[in-house]
């Protein structure tokens, strides 16, 4: 007889709300509930900071973050549809441009005059397109080890992307799980590797078909990004870890030609994760940046 494994994440997730003193909204972007945190109301000269998680994440991933930033600015941090606690459809379509126009339909709810964005990995391809999407530019945009990145410049970002990323990022049985949490980061084991392993294990074992669906649709147009980002984009922050195994860090000298106004940050002994891996000095980071954007 199959034993079905306990998911205690759900009641996990509602405990770390209460401590993050977020409150737990609803909206509806395209056919999908979509779930997401708000912390903080706007206000004239408050940021309004959005944060976007990456593939196979959610909205918590954030947590770290969110107690080091001001109390007192206004954040939103969405399950990105399809994943976390927001609705998934098999009919629809998760590409980065999808996902990027869902954000911009919601944030126009929002006043958007003193708006800024971060994204992880596909949040950061997301938040790419996002900046370029939105009626008004947002103040920054700051990429974590983002997806969606040339390796160099040579690349031809219409041409047909192949990734063995799938392996890692979506899991099959428990050492898949365990082997995914211990190569976002440094690729070492770790306690958080193990904790997050038993803790999100279940949870993420019953997204496999929802998990294959997105990952082939950001396949499909993997670069998107690249055809947005340019001298012209909205004021720019990179950070980067130097241990990342999911997106190398060789893609940070794609910037060089593409971007070259933007900030850049690479840690050392950071892999994918900075917000989790390092979130004291990455969130600091961030805080002068958007500061010194934010008139």
């Amino acid at each position: 007889m199959k034993v079905s494994t306990p998911n205690f994440w759900p009641a996990a997730r509602t405990g770390q709300r209460w401590l993050l003193r977020a409150r737990r909204q609803q909206a509806l972007v395209d056919g999908h509930r979509m779930v997401f945190l708000e912390r903080g109301k706007p206000a004239p000269g408050r940021p309004t900071l959005v944060l976007i998680h990456g593939f196979a994440a959610m909205k918590e991933n954030w947590a770290f973050w969110m107690q080091k930033l001001p109390a007192d600015w206004h954040l939103l941090v969405p399950d990105v549809p399809g994943l976390g606690e927001s609705q998934y459809h098999p009919e629809a379509c998760y590409r980065y441009e999808s996902q990027a126009q869902r954000l911009s339909d919601w944030l126009s709810g929002y006043p958007t005059d003193n708006l800024h964005i971060a994204g992880s990995s596909m949040g950061g391809a997301i938040a790419a397109l996002l900046a370029h999407k939105l009626e008004q530019s947002p103040r920054t945009v700051t990429l974590l080890n983002s997806a969606g990145i040339p390796e160099h410049a040579d690349v031809d970002i219409d041409a047909p992307f192949e990734s063995d990323r799938d392996a890692i990022l979506i899991p099959h049985d428990w050492a898949g799980v365990y082997r995914m949490f211990n190569s976002v980061g440094t690729g070492k084991p770790t306690l958080p590797g193990l904790a997050m392993t038993g803790l999100l294990g279940p949870d993420l074992l019953q997204r496999r078909d929802s998990l294959r669906h997105i990952f082939n649709d950001m396949l499909a147009d993997a670069l998107a990004p690249a055809r947005y980002l340019s001298p012209n984009s909205p004021p720019l922050q990179v950070q980067w870890g130097d241990r990342d195994v999911i997106t190398p860090t060789r893609c940070v000298d794609w910037f060089k030609t593409a971007t070259p106004g933007a900030e850049v940050h690479v840690f050392r002994g950071v892999g994918h994760l900075p917000m989790l891996e390092n979130p004291g000095h990455s969130a600091k980071v961030l805080e002068a940046f958007i500061r010194r954007h934010n008139h």
